[in-house]
């Protein structure tokens, strides 16, 4: 009955198994000892090329060393290559603080990887199963998970530069244990598995009976909804990375800022994608604490009526507004104040890496009046600074009387907060502010009938 189901499953998910080189994770569990046995049972018929990989995490000292042997026995029975690793994973959490299931996983990960690169061998086989499904699904509805998330454990996804496989997800875990007890398996029984301490153990005992109890096939009901999810997902995020392609004004490793009129221009399931492609890409590893609260958040502030405020996210990251202006960042710093003197033509990278070009011009060339400014060459004293602002810089503009405070001018072109102390301030010999590049020109800028020579400026 088992195998009939997993053939079946394969096939309705276009997958073959057939002269496929995997690697299997094995507890010495029943999930896994039956999901080993199964592929030993088709390793000629598929021609199959099998490497067991077995971690000990030391959680239980000798008990967990002959699980170990146990696996390696059985694989030297059935002239199957055997790789294990001892870690000390309690030790790991002491030293990083995590969690044991956390910690756990990515030893054993790391592990898998580790094997499949010395093979060669592009696939990584593990024996989730129906049960798992279900108690992961309602694991993260509960959390708050949101996205992909939702959708629990994938049949199949790219690991590094392999894939990972489950084809046990189609079966529940007493069709697994008729399974070891039909084909004499005797597996080894963690009893960590039956402990209320963990949060999966009590969805297990207390939430999945009830749920049989309703519906004996309820775990095809739940993969066949997180198989639809998950390809509604994949639908709705590939419209929305092409959607926010159009609304990214900044995009660096560490800081990623939006058009907020623009981006509320994308109907709200594909907002809320946006947030969590925005999210993934910023977070190298994914903090645990990060849910939907999170992205309702973001909505509150995009929705907030002071132009600027903040919220901190986990692990550092700041989320501003400013204006019209949202910007996702890490590691938020005062800028540090800067100045440049130049006594030639030429071209100088400014901190928030862009850059000005200084030359000199016998007449006005450039159609790009609002990256450019030009300069009757006999009013201008050398040198030429570029600097970060001041308290009380003035300036006087182009087409006005009198001066006005940079600190105005900022906040009337709706400067965000955060660039103001990084935007170049260009003055003459004497102080005298001649130009605030992209926002505003100085009286002395245009082109002059007396110029015999121009000083042309373009911030890039």
């Amino acid at each position: 009955m088992l195998e009939t189901k997993v053939e079946s499953f394969l096939n309705r998910h276009s997958f073959k198994l057939n002269n496929k080189k995997m690697i299997v994770g094995v507890s010495g569990g029943p999930d896994s000892l039956a999901l080993l046995h199964y592929l030993l049972k088709k390793r000629e018929k598929w021609n199959l090329a099998i490497v067991v990989t077995h971690i000990d995490h030391m959680f239980r000292g000798e008990e967990s060393f002959l699980d170990a042997m146990f696996v390696k026995s059985f694989c030297e029975q059935h002239d199957i290559p055997f790789e294990m690793e001892q870690v000390n994973v309690p030790e790991i959490m002491k030293e990083t603080g995590k969690s044991s299931q956390i910690a756990a996983r990515e030893v054993r990960y790391g592990f898998y990887l580790k094997i499949m690169k010395k093979y060669g061998f592009p696939y990584l086989v593990l024996a989730h199963h129906g049960d798992d499904q279900i108690e992961t699904i309602l694991m993260r509805l509960t959390r708050g998970s949101s996205g992909t998330a939702r959708a629990g454990i994938p049949f199949t996804r790219q690991f590094h530069e392999g894939t990972i496989i489950r084809p046990f997800l189609c079966v529940t875990k007493d069709e697994i244990q008729h399974y070891c007890q039909e084909h004499n398996l005797t597996p080894r029984i963690d009893p960590s598995n039956a402990k209320d301490v963990y949060s999966r153990n009590r969805f297990r005992k207390q939430i999945l009976p009830f749920l049989k109890k309703e519906n004996r096939h309820v775990h095809e009901h739940f993969q066949r909804f997180s198989e639809e999810l998950k390809s509604d997902e994949d639908f709705l995020q590939e419209l929305a990375a092409s959607r926010l392609k159009n609304v990214v004004t900044k995009r660096e490793e560490d800081n990623i800022t939006i058009d907020i009129k623009s981006f509320l221009e994308m109907p709200l399931p594909l907002q809320r994608r946006g947030f969590q492609l925005i999210l993934n890409y910023l977070y190298k590893e994914r903090p645990a604490s990060l849910s939907a609260v999170h992205i309702d958040q973001v909505f509150v502030l995009l929705h907030h009526h002071e132009p600027s405020c903040k919220l901190d996210f986990p692990n550092g990251l700041k989320v501003i507004r400013s204006y019209y202006q949202l910007s996702f960042q890490f590691q938020l710093k005062e800028a540090e104040p800067y100045g440049f003197e130049i006594y030639e033509p030429g071209t100088i990278t400014l901190p928030n890496g862009r850059s000005i070009s200084i030359e000199l011009l016998e007449s006005d060339m450039s159609d790009d009046k609002r990256h450019t400014a030009l300069f009757n060459a006999d009013r201008i004293h050398w040198p030429i600074i570029i600097r970060s602002r001041k308290k009380g810089d003035r300036m006087t503009l182009k087409g006005i009387k009198g001066s006005k405070k940079l600190k105005d001018i900022f906040i009337d072109q709706k400067v965000p907060v955060y660039e103001r102390d990084r935007w170049p301030v260009i003055t003459d010999k004497e102080g005298l502010i001649i130009w605030l590049p992209e926002l505003k020109k100085s009286s002395l800028e245009g082109i002059d009938t007396t110029a015999k020579q121009y000083i042309q400026l373009t911030y890039r």
